[in-house]
C-alpha cells in the first residue's frame, strides 16, 4: 500500500470515535495553540495526539501546525501527504452539526491552509481556488452568524487582500465574487484583537503584516507593533516575522536585534530548526556592506536548508559579495549557478533569474558596483552611507535610461528618507521623465513614492494623481506590488 494512503486510513481510524465537545478549547489543546505559535512544534504534534477525541478544534490545530512546518521545510513529499491528510480532516468536518458557527469558519480556514501550501509550492491556479472556496463559505457563514467574531480573523485579511487588488484585475474579484474593502478589512482584524482574547494573537499579526506588505506602517502602528512584539519574546514565529517585516521598513539594525532573539530561541530544546535565519544574517550583513560576512552566513543557509525557495537569490546574493569586491571571477560563477539551482515561485528568485538574464559585464563598470552598494546599504537603513556613495555618482556615469532611472530613483529614496523633501521630489521627476513610454519599474516606482509624499503633507489630489500614474505603467518587475500599494493608497483616500 502506498505510504500516502495508509496515512490517510490510519487518520481515518483514529479519529473515528464519538466527537464529544465538538469545538471545545480545553486547557490542553490551548496550550498546543499556544505552542505552535512559539515555534515548539513537536510539542504541539504531542499535545494534540494525547488528545483521543476528534474535535473540530484539533483538526484545526493539526491543519495549522502541518501548514506552519510546510513553510519551513519545503517538504514536496509531505505537502502531497498534506493534501491528503487534508481532505480527510474535511471529510470529518463535514459530520459535525450545522449548528455551530465554528463549523463552517473551521473548513473555510482549512481550505485557507490548503490555499497557502499550495501557492507556496508553486500551485497558483489551485491555490487560488482554494482561496476563492474559504472567501464564499466565510461570507455565507457571516450571514448566518453574523455575531461569531472569531471568522472576522480571516474575513478581515481576505477583505484587505481583495480591496488591494490593482484597478485592472477588479472585473477578475467581480467575476469571482469576490468582495474588498481595506478600512472594513484592518476594523474587522480590530474587533477581533479587542473582543476574543483567544485569537487576538493572531489577528494581530495580520494587522500589522497587513500595513507591511500592503499599507505602510504609520510611526504610530510602527510603535504599537514593537510593544506588540515586546510582549510576545517567547515566539520564535512572531519574533522572525518581526526581523523580516523591520528588515522591509529599512530598519536592519533594530531587525539584527530581534534576529539575535530568533538566534537564542533557536537554540532551546523543542524549538523547530529554522536554517533560514542565516539567510536573515547574509541579508543583514550584505547591507552593511560586510560582503565576506555575509557570503558566510549564506553559504551555511545552503548547507542547511533542503528547500526551494531563495536558492536563486542565495546565489545572487553570492555573486553580489564577490563581485562588489571585485573577485569578478568567482563572482561569474555563482552567476551561473543562478540560472540551473532552485525555483522562480517567489518574487526574490525571479527577480534573481531577471538580473542574470540581462546582466553583461562588459556594460557594467565601477559606476555600477558603486550603485548596487548604495541600493544595499539603503535597503538596510543605512541612509548616510548610501548617500555618500550616491555622492561620488553623476547621471552621466551611465549609458542606459534604465540605469539613468533608477540612479535618480535611488537618490530620490535617499533624499526621502532623511526628509530631504524638495531633492527627492526633483529626482523621482526626473526618474518619471527617463521612463516615459518604457516598462521600466522605477517609473511606476517615483510615482508611488510621490504619491505617498503628497498623501503626507495632505495634498489629496496630487496624491490621487501619482498613485494613478503607478497603474498606467504595464509590464514592469515590481508591477503587481507596486499597483496593490498604489491600489491600497487609493481607497485610504476615498
Amino acid at each position: 500500500m502506498d505510504i500516502r494512503k495508509f496515512m490517510v486510513l490510519f487518520l481515518v481510524l483514529i479519529n473515528f470515535q464519538s466527537k464529544a465537545n465538538d469545538f471545545e478549547w480545553n486547557p490542553v489543546l490551548q496550550k498546543a495553540y499556544t505552542s505552535l505559535w512559539k515555534m515548539r512544534l513537536q510539542e504541539t504534534k504531542a499535545l494534540l495526539a494525547s488528545q483521543k477525541n476528534t474535535s473540530g478544534i484539533k483538526l484545526y490545530l493539526q491543519s495549522y501546525t502541518d501548514l506552519i512546518e510546510l513553510m519551513i521545510t519545503e517538504d514536496k513529499a509531505d505537502f502531497e501527504q498534506f493534501l491528503d491528510i487534508q481532505s480527510t480532516r474535511l471529510t470529518l468536518l463535514e459530520d459535525f452539526p450545522d449548528t455551530s458557527p465554528e463549523k463552517q469558519w473551521i473548513i473555510a480556514e482549512m481550505y485557507l491552509h490548503l490555499a497557502t501550501a499550495k501557492l507556496k509550492f508553486g500551485h497558483e491556479v489551485k491555490g487560488a481556488w482554494n482561496l476563492i472556496k474559504a472567501s464564499k463559505l466565510l461570507e455565507s457563514n457571516a450571514k448566518k452568524f453574523p455575531n461569531f467574531i472569531p471568522q472576522q480573523k480571516s474575513l478581515g485579511l481576505l477583505h484587505i487582500m481583495v480591496g488591494s487588488i490593482p484597478q485592472n484585475y477588479l472585473w477578475v474579484a467581480k467575476l469571482l465574487g469576490l468582495k474588498g474593502s481595506v478600512k472594513y478589512g484592518l476594523q474587522e482584524l480590530k474587533n477581533v484583537s479587542i473582543n476574543e482574547p483567544r485569537y487576538a494573537t493572531e489577528a494581530n499579526v495580520m494587522y500589522y503584516l497587513a500595513h507591511a506588505y500592503i499599507l505602510g506602517f504609520t510611526p504610530m502602528i510602527l510603535q504599537d507593533y514593537e510593544q506588540f512584539l515586546d510582549k510576545n519574546e517567547e515566539s520564535l514565529l512572531i519574533q522572525f516575522l518581526g526581523v523580516t517585516t523591520y528588515m522591509k521598513e529599512g530598519n536592519s539594525s533594530y531587525a539584527h536585534i530581534l534576529l539575535k532573539k530568533c538566534d537564542t530561541l533557536n537554540t532551546k530544546a523543542g524549538y523547530w530548526a529554522f536554517p533560514f535565519l542565516q539567510y536573515l544574517h547574509g541579508e543583514i550583513e550584505i547591507q552593511k556592506g560586510s560582503y565576506t560576512l555575509a557570503s558566510r552566513y549564506y553559504q551555511v543557509f545552503l548547507q542547511q536548508y533542503k528547500g526551494f525557495n531563495f536558492i536563486k537569490d542565495t546565489y545572487y546574493k553570492l555573486f553580489l559579495c564577490s563581485w562588489l569586491i571585485n573577485e569578478d571571477t568567482k563572482a561569474m560563477n555563482y552567476l551561473e549557478k543562478v540560472k540551473t539551482q532552485g525555483s522562480t515561485i517567489v518574487e526574490a528568485d525571479q527577480s534573481a533569474l531577471r538580473f542574470t538574464e540581462k546582466f553583461n559585464t562588459s556594460l557594467k563598470n565601477e559606476a555600477s558596483k558603486k550603485l548596487m552598494k548604495a541600493r544595499l546599504a539603503f535597503d538596510g537603513g543605512y541612509y548616510q552611507k548610501a548617500k555618500e556613495l550616491l555622492s561620488e555618482l553623476k547621471e552621466n556615469h551611465f549609458g542606459s535610461n534604465t540605469e539613468k532611472a533608477e540612479y535618480n530613483y535611488r537618490k530620490g529614496r535617499v533624499h526621502q528618507k532623511l526628509l530631504e523633501i524638495i531633492l527627492a521630489e526633483e529626482h523621482f521627476e526626473r526618474a518619471i521623465v527617463l521612463t516615459q513610454n518604457a516598462s521600466i519599474s522605477y517609473g511606476a516606482l517615483s510615482c508611488l513614492q510621490l504619491g505617498y509624499i503628497f498623501q503626507e503633507t495632505k495634498q489629496k489630489e496630487k496624491a490621487k494623481y501619482y498613485f494613478e500614474k503607478v497603474l498606467t505603467y504595464s509590464k514592469h518587475e515590481y508591477k503587481n506590488s507596486a499597483d496593490n500599494k498604489a491600489k491600497a493608497a487609493l481607497n485610504t483616500l476615498n
